[in-house]
């Protein structure tokens, strides 16, 4: 996997040791047995910090068989919507999620209307796209009700998608609806597992069939071969001009422009020199205001767009400049940021600005954006292609700060300097300090820290900034946990 292999080719323990090297391992081990902290207790929040690309499990059926109930049950919390008719969708739909120790994401792909484009067409293109993304899938059926017609649609494209499934026969909320579990054995995928999603009943059996299909990650890594193109995804409202974009950077026209908001459907993957390298970019179909009113193509869109935004390593965040910044531009960059990518924001038609709109934008980044001051921005035009030569610098500069690890030693000679010039704040007559630290992975930085106490969530954000200041990570995210050391004795027996 490309994940663990380093510039200098050596092989990274990436899932053992996180992003530390044997070496650097056992003198961090050493200093966390010094300082009073269980061993299990710090290789477990190592590995947790320091994981790869996490498998991915979708979970298809028709509608109303349960789908958003059973993700509920799942992540073990309430975040799918959930209403007793079908059709109901989400802003969001990727989770994570944890079971036996073991940790994946979760596609929910419920809600879509089945009379928006023809039954067979809609049941394709939520299929399709939970496959596509998918390591596994867990295919949900009512038992109650029965395999329908529009169950044995999803079942043929299944196997012919090739993916793992497992069949989960839902709604048996007792074991006399375990007969008609039974009876869809018939539709060929293998043992049905009869599961009452509402009241939780067989969810673990089927979760244990689920981690043995499960690969312990991803089968394909970010980017292809050493040196091979890079991933950038270009993500943003309808009609901001992504597809301009491609096309001006392409130097053709390789996927169609139109005034018509949504125009794209489905993602276009284009291999492109721009700057003297070679990128593979996502031509994605724009993120509409409310996903939870759209129906049919536009719906599928934003799950595309999701899927594009997971394979990608940078996400470019086209923003148009002529018209104030909105929510959902903000709720596009969170998306980015959420999955971990990198991130250049891009605000386009800047030819066509006033002295006036340039400083209101300027007050709007400030006040909108700031939580991703980190990331590299270009004003550009897609139309009249001015400032495209700076992409391609903001997009090396990004890919770099989501790559970069800091050593331990010197990351903790930095947190010794911080914490003593700006200790915790006294709570509660106590002064918590970070003790240590380390950073168990990168794509995006990941880092462990481990304390005395409680770590305001404040504080948290201080480090975050000195950390920027002191390393760079321009473009990236940061991923910050922290452990606190147990009171000796207070460990259970």
């Amino acid at each position: 996997m490309n994940d663990d292999i380093q510039p200098d080719g050596s092989a990274e323990h990436e899932y053992e040791h996180g992003a530390l090297g044997d070496a650097e391992y056992a003198e961090f081990m050493e200093l966390a047995a010094e300082e009073g902290f269980d061993i299990e207790d710090v290789e477990g929040a190592i590995e947790a910090a320091g994981h790869g690309p996490l498998p991915v499990l979708a979970v298809v059926g028709r509608p109303n068989v349960g789908k958003s109930t059973l993700v509920n049950r799942m992540i073990g919390r309430r975040e799918a919507v959930v209403e007793d008719r079908p059709g109901v969708t989400r802003d969001r739909v990727t989770y994570e999620a944890e079971w036996a120790g073991r940790r994946f994401k979760v596609v929910d792909t419920g809600g879509w209307e089945q009379d928006v484009l023809g039954i067979d067409a809609s049941v394709a293109a939520q299929a399709e796209y939970a496959i596509e993304a998918a390591d596994a899938v867990v295919f949900v059926v009512d038992a109650k009700v029965g395999a329908t017609d529009t169950d044995e649609a999803v079942v043929r494209l299944l196997r012919k998608a090739g993916k793992p499934v497992v069949l989960c026969a839902n709604k048996v909320d007792g074991p006399s609806g375990e007969a008609d579990a039974a009876y869809l054995w018939n539709l060929g995928l293998g043992e049905p597992h009869p599961v009452s999603a509402l009241h939780g009943r067989g969810t673990g059996d089927m979760l244990d069939a689920v981690l043995e299909v499960l690969p312990d990650a991803p089968e394909q890594s970010f980017g292809t071969a050493i040196g091979g193109p890079r991933r950038v995804a270009l993500i943003g409202r309808p009609n901001v001009g992504k597809s301009s974009l491609l096309n001006k950077v392409a130097g053709e026209e390789r996927v169609v422009v139109n005034e018509l908001a949504g125009t794209t459907r489905d993602p276009v993957d284009e291999i492109i020199e721009l700057g003297g390298k070679t990128w593979k970019f996502v031509d994605t179909a724009g993120i509409r205001k409310r996903v939870h009113l759209q129906q049919g193509a536009d719906y599928y869109a934003s799950l595309r767009t999701a899927a594009a935004v997971e394979k990608a390593e940078v996400a470019v965040v086209l923003i148009d400049a002529s018209e104030s910044i909105s929510v959902q531009d903000q709720r596009i960059i969170s998306m980015a940021v959420e999955a971990g990518r990198s991130m250049v924001i891009a605000f386009n038609k800047w030819d066509t600005l006033d002295e006036e709109r340039r400083y209101y934008l300027e007050r709007e980044i400030e006040t909108e954006l700031g939580q991703v001051a980190w990331a590299p921005r270009v004003n550009v035009s897609a139309r009249t292609g001015r400032h495209m030569e700076k992409l391609v610098p903001a997009i090396e500069t990004a890919l770099a700060g989501w790559e970069t690890r800091v050593p331990t030693g010197r990351l903790n000679a930095f947190l010794g300097e911080l914490v003593s010039a700006h200790p915790h704040p006294v709570r509660g007559g106590k002064q918590p300090r970070i003790l240590f630290g380390t950073q168990a992975g990168t794509k995006p930085p990941r880092f462990v820290l481990f304390a005395s106490g409680f770590i305001e969530a404040g504080y948290r954000r201080f480090i975050e900034r000195r950390l920027r200041e002191e390393f760079g990570f321009e473009g990236t995210p940061i991923h910050i946990s922290v452990r606190v050391r147990e009171k000796r004795g207070a460990k259970k027996k």
